[in-house]
């Protein structure tokens, strides 16, 4: 099995995180034959311990690490109903430790962690190390002194607890597995219409980016976590959040909406909580909250960024407790909701800030989904511009498409306002030119060509022939070439002027060939001037 596209997975890459902050120890895949690959390639990250660094970094001894790992591979082919974490000691008398991955009850290796001691070692195991060392380097003077004090131990506490998390990940891996094989036959089975784009309800895309977003909700839909959106306006949190209840255990329940920076803090209070009558001027009656209504369903609390402190109290109460007091109230009450909150600001760096509570943020932080951008997604933009174009599309209209040069230059503008930003300029185009054909240049928005044809100069229009893509790709390299030109290629400048991150600039140069031949850049002041 091809280890490589699970190395990326969340629960993969926080694994390797933790066991390397709490023992110092590495996380490594071994396959069906007991082969390492990373060690065979040289691609990884020497450990800690002194001991098997050098073993690794050798050939002798890297033979005999191999050797060891097949020695964990053929416990777990000789009892295949075990299921759980085995362990045994390297040539070196350290310790291996490492979990069967099955995927559909068919072995296909195993996830281990090496190099680590169960008990401290005495001054005699590591006269015996040194000794090993030397009989794997002979004649290569290392350094060693402290080498023993500076090896991991795991007792018997920390290596079930190291267990647990092995056992846990491969599980992780064997359901993603799983998944994506499933993703894979229903795909294969569509019908060619919809072989080219990917949908998670009512939301279009099929760009890469889109691809990691619809693979992550999928998986939180069956889930009761709370989840943290995060995208700038206009991206579609709310939609993601419907989908992700609609495609879930309590799709049959209620979902509630509400954004935290509608109201003052007081009328939030209400709003969220509920009130008993008198608690204020015009509580005539007892009223209930959101949250209340939200009761057994889904509740979407969108910007929860601009939440004061003292409603980020109440908050954390109702999703460590299930419970809260409403306004004017003298006794709890009791809710099941799942929490979806959204934001387009950095949570982590209100926290620095002082402005967003530490506990509130991993509470709400369980699982978080980002939302690109609609300038970081621009494959999405042919499907999207169809999808909007038919869905405003009104009886008599005759309108059938968008002009190449329009086309063209909605694929080099930035899209500050994102997909509601792009509906909303496709709906006025068919308002616009709904009685043509096709919808020419000239009735875009004068904020969309005037940014990307700065000062109403002429637009280089694409082909107007072949795949859409392609004819977006050729603007958006001609409008690189050009600036880098104008600017000196001074990157920075040109990413301003075009909207989007220098590191994305200098991946699109890099890919269109644009980094050879060019003038030598200038220093930013003296371009600017």
């Amino acid at each position: 099995m091809d280890f490589e596209k699970h190395q990326n997975l969340h629960t993969i890459v926080m694994l390797r995180d933790v066991i390397r902050k709490w023992w110092q120890v590495e996380l490594s895949f071994a396959d069906r034959n007991g082969v390492v690959h990373d060690w065979q390639r040289g691609d990884f990250i020497p450990p800690p311990n002194d001991f098997c660094r050098h073993s690794l970094g050798s050939r002798e001894g890297m033979r005999r690490c191999a050797q060891s790992v097949r020695v964990l591979h053929e416990k777990f082919k000789a009892a295949k109903k075990v299921r759980r974490a085995l362990f045994h000691d390297c040539h070196l008398r350290l310790s291996i430790v490492g979990a069967p991955l099955y995927i559909r009850n068919e072995y296909e290796g195993f996830l281990f962690v090496e190099g680590f001691a169960r008990q401290p070692l005495t001054p005699e195991d590591g006269h015996v190390l040194r000794g090993k060392m030397r009989d794997i380097l002979p004649g290569v003077h290392l350094d060693l002194d402290g080498a023993p004090e500076r090896t991991p131990v795991l007792d018997g506490s920390e290596l079930s607890k190291l267990s647990d998390l092995l056992e846990f990940a491969v599980t992780e891996i064997a359901n993603q597995e799983v998944e994506l094989t499933r993703k894979e036959e229903t795909i294969q089975s569509m019908a060619s219409e919809l072989s080219n784009r990917y949908r998670f309800e009512k939301i279009i895309g099929r760009s890469g980016a889109m691809n990691e977003v619809f693979r992550l909700m999928e998986k939180v839909a069956n889930s009761d976590s709370t989840v943290l959106i995060n995208g700038e306006s206009g991206t579609g949190k709310e939609l993601v959040a419907r989908a992700i209840h609609h495609n879930g255990p309590r799709k049959d329940k209620p979902f509630v909406v509400q954004n935290c920076s509608a109201f003052n803090d007081n009328l939030l209070e209400s709003a969220l909580f509920g009130h008993t009558r008198g608690a204020f001027t015009g509580a005539l009656k007892d009223k209930k909250g959101l949250f209340e209504v939200a009761d057994t369903g889904t509740f979407f609390l969108d910007e929860v960024g601009d939440m004061s402190p003292a409603l980020q109290v109440k908050l954390l109460r109702v999703l460590q407790e299930g419970t809260f007091l409403p306004v004017g109230g003298t006794q709890s009450r009791e809710v099941d909701v799942r929490v979806i909150a959204a934001t387009h600001k950095d949570l982590g760096d209100l926290v620095k800030r002082g402005e967003f509570r530490e506990d509130l943020y991993y509470r709400i932080n369980v699982i978080r989904l980002q939302l690109p951008p609609l300038r970081e997604r621009k494959d999405d933009l042919p499907v999207l511009i169809d999808h909007f174009l038919r869905k405003h599309h009104r009886e008599g209209q005759r309108a059938r498409g968008l002009a190449p040069e329009a086309l063209g230059i909605l694929g080099a503008y930035a899209w500050p306002g994102n997909i509601r930003e792009l509906e909303n300029e496709i709906e006025r185009l068919l308002v616009l030119g709904g009685e043509l054909e096709v919808i020419p240049a000239e009735l875009l928005s004068s904020r969309i060509r005037d940014t990307v044809v700065p000062g109403g100069g002429p637009f280089i229009a694409p082909r107007a022939h072949g795949k859409l893509h392609e004819a977006v790709e050729s603007l958006e390299k001609e409008m690189i070439h050009q600036g880098l030109v104008r600017t000196r290629n001074n990157k920075s400048r040109l990413s301003r002027e075009l909207g989007i991150s220098r590191s994305n600039l200098i991946l699109k140069i890099m890919r269109y060939g644009l980094d050879k031949g060019l003038p030598e850049a200038l220093p930013d002041e003296e371009v600017e001037a």
